[in-house]
């Protein structure tokens, strides 16, 4: 935080608690009897007498102050000063995690002697993974793993990278990047309407033939090197099977052509700057076992 914030955070908050203990006591000097006199408040005929707080309260006031003073002298709240006793979040969830680690560290390091295929029907690596799976993964993919616009879903038989157990694991050890690159500049716009016509008649969906003739042409020259002469695809380059109707960005006549048009970039992150070897094991497993 930069100094100046840090001291206007420092001195907003001194000039609150200086105002709130002069409105407490200032109130407080008044007589402490009591009074027949209203404040002028008038609810549903119900009148609030104009009395100085009762000594109970007024001194609860006092405690909690007090209280909220040594919290500002102890913890972290006054802009930069780290408080006296030096708490973090970031240290409390170190603690912890190291303290789940010592728990349940050896059970889970248990698991790494056996393959992903091996754990992938056990009940409790099942639990273990899709915690593991909501707490990183479902932001994307979603909660049931079936994707949305853009993230592939990971419940059937569609696999951009391959869905056995070893290439799921280096997904997720070394993440993903994808590029399509953009052909508006090499094919134009009648090229790419026509390249998609011929995407669309892989489908077998009803199109063009002569403008799909046309589009086969550019797409054995410029598409085939990456998604295959049949176009369906290559998972050691991570170019998706055009042929089975399923689309990570679209399968309309209007998406192909921007897809082609503008190109697409994906990436996952890779796993094992966030997660131990154990952890990752397990998660593999999960998914793994999510389309048998």
């Amino acid at each position: 935080m930069a100094d100046f914030w840090s001291l206007w955070i420092i001195l907003l908050t001194i000039v609150s608690f200086l105002l709130i203990i002069w409105i407490l006591f200032a109130n407080r000097t008044r007589d402490q009897g009591t009074t027949e006199e209203t404040t002028g408040h008038n609810y549903d005929g119900i009148e609030e007498y104009d009395n100085p707080l009762p000594a109970w309260w007024f001194y609860m006031f006092v405690i909690t102050i007090v209280w909220g003073v040594g919290y500002l002298i102890a913890y972290p709240g006054m802009g930069n000063f780290p408080g006296l006793l030096g708490w973090t979040q970031i240290g409390q969830y170190e603690e912890r995690v190291a303290a789940a680690d010592a728990e349940f560290g050896a059970m889970r390091r248990s698991y790494l002697t056996q393959s992903v295929e091996e754990i992938a029907d056990d009940p409790a690596v099942r639990k273990m993974g899709m915690r593991m799976f909501g707490n990183n993964c479902a932001q994307c993919h979603g909660a049931d793993a079936k994707g949305s616009f853009g993230f592939p879903n990971l419940t059937d038989d569609d696999w951009i990278y391959g869905g056995d157990a070893a290439s799921i694991k280096a997904t997720l050890v070394n993440g993903r990047r994808a590029a399509m690159p953009a052909w508006l500049a090499v094919l134009g716009e009648d090229g790419i309407a026509a390249t998609t016509e011929y995407v669309l008649s892989l489908n077998g969906d009803a199109v063009d033939a002569d403008l799909a003739g046309e589009g086969k042409q550019s797409f054995t020259t410029y598409c085939a090197a990456c998604h295959g002469a049949d176009g369906k695809g290559n998972q050691a380059l991570g170019a998706p099977n055009l042929t089975n109707g399923i689309w990570l960005y679209g399968g309309t006549r209007e998406q192909i052509a921007h897809t082609l048009r503008a190109g697409r970039n994906g990436q996952m992150p890779a796993f094992s700057e966030t997660l131990s070897e154990d952890k990752i094991h397990i998660l593999s497993a999960y998914v793994y076992g999510l389309n048998k």
